[in-house]
């Protein structure tokens, strides 16, 4: 069987296991899980042998057109280099641990065939906008991932959370994919084709005409999918969705595309030094800013989908700095540790028994009750501080590495600007990172809240995706830029000196200094009494939080928990913590300056529809209404009066012709 055979297999299996899952989940219920688990399993191992095969080699291509457009043709076109073959070979394993993972997961879930069917159809998706060869194609790919996450957002959607997210999602996605369509339209204007290649073509030979204007309107979908400064509002809310579709969406796809995309045609954005300037603001304010609201976060899931962001930052601040391999290195490095976060939070999630207890605040003894998430969630996270030899450490020092070239002049893919911001914010972001991973490991699994109730072993299925996953989140890193140079343009992506130095050393301060603070607000709670904490300025609040932590009694709704008052997240940030932990009030802003003034119009809008319109609407059809009435009531159907009628008649144009005659 050929490469292209096989590559073509890859995206298909998935597509074909969601159909019959989709068809056969009420009729024949057995064969849902198996159907959710073997197509991706086997597209996993078919894009594996793609990669071998490829071997980091030549690109392979092969297309067909698809339908005479009498312009611009669209073609089914394959575009396998070895970037594609990697981020496939991971899509397909994160996939497949996420299905396995939800077998137990979701087990009592009447509505599990279509979700499981949904997250085939996304892994499918992605697989397509992986190996695509033609923009029209991966455009397909590209919405049909839209659309998944919509669903599987709002697979609760029994609570007002999940509609309020799945929406949220979809409208902040599509404000993106706009702009990002109709750069595509103008790319393929300019370039005279849809295929990568010949973009790539017209790119090197300088013969597009407006690059800077193309990069901007595609960085605006880029934003928007791999939530970015400022469209990235949505993917903290997405949290209200199962747990195993957080980790898809943030370790393998939707948010990975458009980092990917830019990976793909970085020579376009490469032609505009002011589309690189404006990647690299993008990628610093949406690093730091993240990073300082993931400190603040409670929610375990927001936690780590503020910790999302900020990662996804450092891939967009390797691009900006002209080094694509820099930044599918550590989408493949992030893309593991991130799932093995989210499903080691699920199984926490899991063994206290209710989504709703994913405050980290309200957790309690939790390192003894689930050693596998506890053991290979610290795996992760250090991954996430970058600590080496876990895999974050290698592909972050790889960002930074390619930022200090940029700025000492060793490179000039990309302007001397960018190089700067990407260097001061990635360090920053590295300090703050390590601090909310310790504050997330400390209070998860060393906390002092109420204990939950134990709901018994996790199941298999769980623990065991747990421990795979904590392999490439332990040894990825440590080899990929060793025996997969070839993958990576050729590049050399070892460690640099100065930035390991750094990126460690600012990464350790952060991790102290949040364990400080823990030590210190742990024994400052100990020994404070109930009115100084009740004298805190959030005021009825404080006061609320302060007594349930004296009495343990519910103080949040029906959930019996009181929380850990020893959160160094607030003595680190101080008085920004309020304004971190909500999102630096983004939401608010964006309610005010759009949300509202459309509400405002449509309201404006329905008062001229009902109040004018429908008036005259009204108004046209009361007339004949009226006259109709009249005629009516003059037909009694009675001849006597008819006669009399005319009678009278008669007499009255009688005396008006005499009058007329008498006054002539």
């Amino acid at each position: 069987m050929t490469t292209t055979t096989l590559a073509v297999l890859v995206p298909l299996l998935p597509f074909l296991g969601a159909v019959a899952g989709l068809l056969l989940g009420r009729t024949a219920p057995g064969f849902v899980r198996p159907l959710a688990v073997l197509p991706t399993l086997t597209a996993l191992v078919l894009a594996a042998l793609v990669a071998v095969r490829q071997g980091g080699d030549a690109a392979v291509d092969a297309a067909t057109e698809l339908t005479p457009t009498g312009s611009v043709p669209i073609e089914l076109a394959l575009h396998v280099d070895g970037f594609a073959a990697l981020v496939a070979v991971l899509v397909g394993l994160v996939a497949s641990c996420v299905q396995i993972y939800s077998t137990g997961y979701l087990r009592d879930d009447p509505r599990y065939p279509s979700y499981a069917a949904l997250v085939s159809l996304f892994t499918s998706a992605m697989l397509l906008v992986v190996y695509s060869g033609d923009l029209m194609v991966l455009l397909v790919g590209w919405e049909v991932m839209g659309i998944c996450s919509y669903f599987l957002v709002g697979h609760y959607w029994e609570t007002p959370e999940a509609r309020a997210a799945s929406l949220k999602a979809f409208l902040v996605t599509k404000l993106g994919d706009v702009p990002f369509l109709i750069g595509l339209f103008a790319l393929a204007t300019d370039a005279g084709s849809f295929r990568i290649t010949r973009v790539l073509g017209a790119v090197a030979s300088g013969s597009l005409d407006h690059p800077t204007l193309i990069a901007l309107l595609l960085l605006a979908g880029v934003a928007g999918k791999s939530a970015q400064f400022p469209l990235h509002t949505w993917l903290p809310d997405a949290m209200a969705g199962p747990t195993p579709v957080s980790a898809l969406i943030h370790a393998a796809t939707m948010v990975a595309a458009g980092v990917y995309f830019i990976a793909r045609l970085l020579p376009l954005f490469e032609a505009s030094q002011a589309a690189m300037i404006v990647l690299a603001v993008m990628a610093a304010v949406t690093m730091a800013g993240s990073a300082l609201a993931a400190l603040a976060q409670d929610d375990i899931k927001r936690v780590l989908a503020y910790s999302t962001i900020g990662q996804l930052g450092y891939m967009s601040g390797a691009l900006a700095v002209g080094d694509r391999g820099a930044a599918v290195f550590h989408l493949l490095s992030h893309g593991a540790f991130k799932a093995l976060l989210f499903l080691a939070a699920g199984v926490i999630i899991h063994a206290a028994g209710t989504n709703s207890l994913a405050a980290m605040s309200r957790m309690r003894n939790l390192r003894d009750r689930i050693p596998d998430a506890y053991w290979t969630m610290t795996v992760a996270l250090l991954a996430l501080a970058a600590i080496p030899p876990f895999s974050g450490f290698f592909s972050k020092e790889a960002v930074l590495g390619v930022a200090e070239h940029v700025v000492t002049g060793h490179t000039e893919h990309a302007p001397a600007a960018a190089g700067w911001i990407v260097l001061v914010a990635g360090l920053l972001t590295a300090v703050l990172t390590a601090a909310y991973a310790m504050r997330l490991w400390l209070l998860a699994f060393r906390g002092r809240g109420a204990e939950a109730p134990d709901h018994g072993r996790q199941p298999l299925t769980m623990t065991v995706v747990l421990w795979v996953l904590a392999v490439p989140s332990l040894a990825l890193g440590g080899f990929a830029f060793r025996l997969l140079p070839d993958w990576f343009d050729g590049r050399d992506l070892s460690p640099t000196l100065t930035t390991s130095v750094l990126g460690t050393g600012v990464a350790l301060v952060g991790g102290i200094v949040t364990y400080a603070a823990w030590r210190h607000t742990t024994a400052l709670t100990a020994r404070v009494p109930l009115g100084a904490v009740a004298a805190h300025p959030e005021g009825d609040a404080a006061r609320v939080e302060a007594e349930a932590i004296a009495t343990h009694e519910p103080a949040y709704g029906d959930i019996a928990y009181a929380p850990d008052p020893a959160d160094p997240g607030r003595l680190l940030l101080g008085p920004l913590h309020r304004h971190a932990a909500a999102g630096f009030h983004l939401d608010a802003l964006y309610t005010a300056l759009f949300v509202r003034p459309v509400q405002a119009g449509a309201s404006l809008v329905r008062f001229l529809d009902r109040e004018v319109v429908e008036t005259y609407v009204r108004g046209a059809g009361a007339l004949p209404r009226w006259l109709g009435t009249a005629v009516r009531r003059a037909q009694t159907g009675n001849v006597q009066t008819y006669v009399s009628a005319l009678l009278a008649g008669t007499v009255v144009l009688a005396v008006a012709v005499v009058l007329v005659a008498t006054g002539a």
